[in-house]
């Protein structure tokens, strides 16, 4: 009877708390009608201010669009249109049943020139931004429609490693790499730490000098969303990317997704179409 009522007495010591923390926020939300400013734009104002000084932190949550509402004796839709743009400007996302939660660091604003073979690892240092990759997957694989991209028996052995890769500990892409064992056996051991190219030309005695890349416009996922951070349906990049050896043999396949408020492309062109420098900014 003591455990029961003291777990009793602290759900209500964090449900008061909870409350009393709500109306905090609701009190400093609370819009100038006295002003022309739009309501919704005040609203958006303060809580950029509020994340800003810190008051609002990383994932902690904000109160749902009709709770807000309610409090601030506003209607859901001028709420909406707040947290819309909250959401497209990626400041905020939305968890089903956990609410409505504040997002964690935006990516750095980086410009990176295109033209040059290079891995994630060998870019992010060249940017003075610090790399780091979560390991999701690592598994030798039997796949056919792989073994055709890759030119291979169906019977060929690859490694797939699916990695989250991020910059300054911020989430900026889900990537999944094909490597052919067959021309680079030493890879199934690879830990999957640090840089792939490298450890291909220390371990494995393969280096990458050329690829083919195309990119496609498309929404994150439900996966995407959840390991980028984003609002649903999210615009992001799909790269797709095919690296070769010296020997003109296929040896890495890429599929990365790149959150699309971080990436976007610059093309300069001349007169000389062979020419034409490409350049890959991270706005």
């Amino acid at each position: 009877m003591m455990t029961d009522t003291s777990d009793s007495n602290t759900q209500k010591s964090t449900r008061s708390q909870k409350a009393a923390s709500t109306k905090t926020l609701v009190d400093k939300l609370m819009p100038n009608r006295e002003i022309s400013e739009p309501v919704y734009q005040q609203l958006l104002h303060r809580i950029l201010d509020l994340i800003a000084s810190g008051e609002i932190g990383e994932r902690n949550s904000l109160p749902s669009e009709r709770m807000l509402a309610e409090k601030l004796a506003l209607s859901r839709t001028t709420v909406k249109r707040c947290y819309d743009e909250l959401r497209a400007q990626n400041y905020i996302t939305s968890h089903g049943r956990a609410g409505v939660k504040v997002t964690a660091k935006r990516p750095p604003r980086l410009s990176p020139k295109m033209g040059k073979l290079k891995g994630f690892t060998e870019e992010m240092n060249e940017l003075g931004v610090v790399p780091s990759t979560r390991l999701l997957e690592k598994t030798i694989q039997i796949d056919r429609t792989i073994a055709s991209v890759f030119g291979r028996p169906s019977t060929a052995k690859f490694l797939r490693l699916v990695r989250l890769r991020l910059g300054d500990d911020i989430p900026m892409s889900r990537e999944v790499a094909w490597y052919d064992l067959t021309a680079a056996p030493e890879l199934a051991e690879w830990d999957a730490n640090g840089s792939a190219y490298q450890y291909l030309m220390t371990h494995c005695s393969v280096g990458l000098v050329e690829a083919e890349q195309t990119i496609e416009a498309i929404l994150s996922s439900e996966i995407e969303t959840e390991l980028l951070e984003l609002a649903p349906n999210s615009p992001c990049l799909l790269i797709k990317r095919k690296s070769y050896s010296a020997s003109k043999q296929l040896i890495e396949y890429v599929e990365g997704t790149f959150r699309g408020d971080a990436y976007a492309y610059r093309v300069q062109l001349d007169m000389n179409l062979s020419s034409a420098k490409s350049e890959l900014a991270i706005a």
